[in-house]
């Protein structure tokens, strides 16, 4: 079995823990504090999908603080419309309202608190690639 596992980088991680459970529901697992006193590891669990989080350091600048986006992650959900009303209760900054889009999912994009980019969807139709423009890799590619 092989997995993707993202792996982001947070100035503050115990907060993006705090902030990524009660928005986005996400599950801590577990969570490491080094010799430095503060969190430099931790794992959520979405679902089947697993996130890690980590903090560089001092040198480290978050996407908000750069003022652009470094990476967007893509979270299938059962149910985005509920996950979009939990997310604006807890103070997410949306990006884009929950919308059907033409590949056949309806989603929503928002931002935490360091700006990170998040895009939850829920598969709401099937639509063959070819009718909304893309087209299917070739095998042996």
């Amino acid at each position: 079995m092989q997995t993707i596992t993202p792996y982001l980088l947070y100035e503050d991680v115990e907060a993006a823990l705090e902030f990524l459970s009660r928005a986005f529901g996400f599950e801590e697992v577990l969570r490491y504090t080094g010799s430095a006193g503060y969190i430099s590891h931790a794992e959520m669990r979405h679902g089947d999908g697993t996130i890690m989080l980590g903090d560089p350091g001092p040198d480290y600048r978050n996407p908000r603080r750069l003022g652009e986006a470094t990476v967007q992650v893509y979270v299938d959900v059962d149910d985005v419309d509920a996950l979009y009303e939990r997310a604006t209760a807890a103070g997410a900054e949306v990006i884009d309202e929950p919308s059907d889009q033409e590949y056949g999912d309806r989603r929503f994009g928002a931002r935490d608190p360091e700006g990170h980019s998040w895009w939850f969807a829920q598969r709401v139709r099937e639509v063959a690639p070819e009718q909304w423009g893309a087209q299917p890799a070739r095998s042996g590619r």
